[in-house]
C-alpha cells in the first residue's frame, strides 16, 4: 500500500467508490496517482506534450487523477469528481519519463 502522504489527491476519496471505479474501455481497476506521478504528468502538460485520447491538448495541470492499475490510462479528477470518460483519458505512452 502506498503511504497516503505520497499521494496527490485521494487521501479523502471514498474507498468504496475507488473499489468500484474502472476504465470504461478495458474495465481495468484504477488507483490514485501518487504525488511524484502527478508531478511528472503536470511537467509534461506544462511542456505541451499531453493530449487526451480524443486528441485534445491538456492545457492545465491536474490537481488529481486516477490511473489504471496497468498504468496505461490516466483519468483526471475535476472538482473532486473522477472523469471516467474514455475520450477524456490520457495515454501514459506520452510521458517520456513514464509513471
Amino acid at each position: 500500500m502506498v503511504d497516503p502522504s505520497k499521494r496527490g489527491y485521494c487521501n479523502g476519496m471514498d474507498k468504496h467508490l475507488l473499489d468500484i471505479l474502472c476504465c470504461p474501455v478495458s474495465k481495468t481497476p484504477v488507483r490514485p496517482l501518487e504525488r511524484g506521478e502527478l508531478e511528472r504528468l503536470n511537467q509534461a502538460i506544462a511542456r505541451g506534450e499531453i493530449e487526451t485520447v480524443e486528441g485534445a491538448r491538456v492545457g492545465k495541470p491536474l490537481a488529481a487523477a486516477l490511473v489504471t492499475t496497468d498504468k496505461r490510462v490516466i483519468y483526471p479528477i475535476q472538482d473532486d469528481i473522477p472523469v471516467m470518460l474514455a475520450e477524456e483519458g490520457i495515454g501514459t505512452t506520452q510521458l517520456r519519463e513514464g509513471l
